[in-house]
């Protein structure tokens, strides 16, 4: 578990997620905010949450729509994997990565099928 001052950086590993796309993905990427919450709503066993329009979905008449959300929940995260800083780097990207999927149209279920679920 990650303790009481421990070096590390929960949210540079999400900034570390994000750098490591390409930059024609990354720079694709429209009217989305990240964000880091500790806990999923009671009940959900969720390490990551795309809240949105995905960009294959909006057309013509999309303008003014507050941003997407993508929730990265830190707890479910930690507990899982915070006895080794480095599979948690990969996790956080895993699921950072996972939830910018959603935000281009990709459904659970083809992640499943491409293997990358």
């Amino acid at each position: 578990m990650i303790e009481s001052g421990s070096e590390f950086d929960f949210e540079q590993s999400i900034v570390d997620a994000l750098d490591a796309l390409p930059t024609a993905l990354r720079d694709s990427m429209s009217n989305v905010a990240i964000v880091v919450d500790d806990e999923p709503p009671a009940g959900q066993p969720l390490l990551g949450l795309y809240q949105g329009h995905p960009l294959t979905s909006r057309g013509t008449g999309y303008t003014g729509a507050l941003p997407d959300k993508i929730t990265i929940y830190r707890g479910p995260l930690e507990r899982l994997y915070g006895d080794d800083d480095e599979r948690l780097r990969l996790e956080i990207r895993r699921v950072v990565w996972h939830e910018i999927a959603h935000h281009f149209g990709i459904s659970d279920q083809r992640l499943w099928y491409m293997g990358r679920y």
